[in-house]
């Protein structure tokens, strides 16, 4: 059975379709539920599905060796997972992972290369802006990384997240988010008990609860607002 037009439009590539271009889409469709720690690419390997995120969040990660794992991008319902299959490539270089649970639309590669075979389609235009809002998230991840704090990139992270769940309140370990920052975990554990501290979030038990969204803000570095009005300008969607 087709997915119902409503489920589609949240995600925010299908979202900025029409109902003629959504359409023919709609039947090659199917949900999934997105697990926590599921690999969905490996570098390397093939594409066989792509995934269009409604809620959750998948980390493009790069293996550095020696058991060093950096983020480099994070993909929620604002883009599609497995992006390098409309830029041509057969193989992605990095492994993307589910880092928060939710739910995706997923379709085969086989079925959205004949859905892009129109290369002035609209889901090619798409797909096309959701790649520059990739970019651009990529080059500024780059430059926060070496640049600002663990507690601000880490604010920056969570205020991210929060953008793509239907709740302030979302599951992550301390290991996953040691991870995505690049540091240790009693670093993450300093940082999560600073921001409990400040009335910002509290954190129980691997979930955590944003209780003063402002306030976190106040303590994120301005790539977050750049990367969301990049996000925003690219996509046409209003937050």
């Amino acid at each position: 059975m087709a997915i119902d037009p409503s489920t589609a439009r949240g995600n925010t590539v299908l979202a900025g379709l029409d109902e003629p271009a959504l359409a023919p889409l709609l039947p090659d469709l199917h949900e999934t539920l997105l697990s926590l720690g599921q690999v969905l690419h490996e570098p390397g390997k093939p594409i066989q599905v792509v995934y269009f995120p409604l809620v959750g969040v998948v980390s493009v990660l790069a293996d550095l060796g020696a058991d060093q794992v950096v983020e480099i991008a994070t993909i929620g319902r604002e883009g599609m997972v497995g992006i390098s299959v409309y830029l041509g490539a057969v193989a992605p270089t990095e492994r993307a992972l589910v880092q928060v649970p939710g739910r995706a639309l997923a379709m085969s590669v086989e079925d959205l290369r004949e859905h892009l075979a129109d290369a002035d389609g609209p889901l090619t235009a798409q797909l096309a802006r959701s790649a520059q809002a990739m970019f651009t998230q990529v080059a500024r991840n780059a430059a926060c990384n070496r640049v600002h704090t663990v507690r601000q990139r880490a604010a920056r992270w969570l205020l991210m997240t929060a953008d793509r769940m239907d709740s302030p309140s979302f599951d992550l370990t301390q290991h996953f988010l040691a991870q995505m920052l690049a540091v240790r975990r009693t670093s993450v554990s300093e940082v999560a008990q600073s921001l409990a501290e400040d009335d910002c979030i509290v954190y129980i038990r691997g979930t955590i609860t944003i209780t003063d969204r402002p306030r976190l803000q106040s303590h994120a570095c301005n790539c977050y607002e750049a990367i969301r009005q990049a996000t925003d300008a690219a996509m046409g969607a209003a937050r």
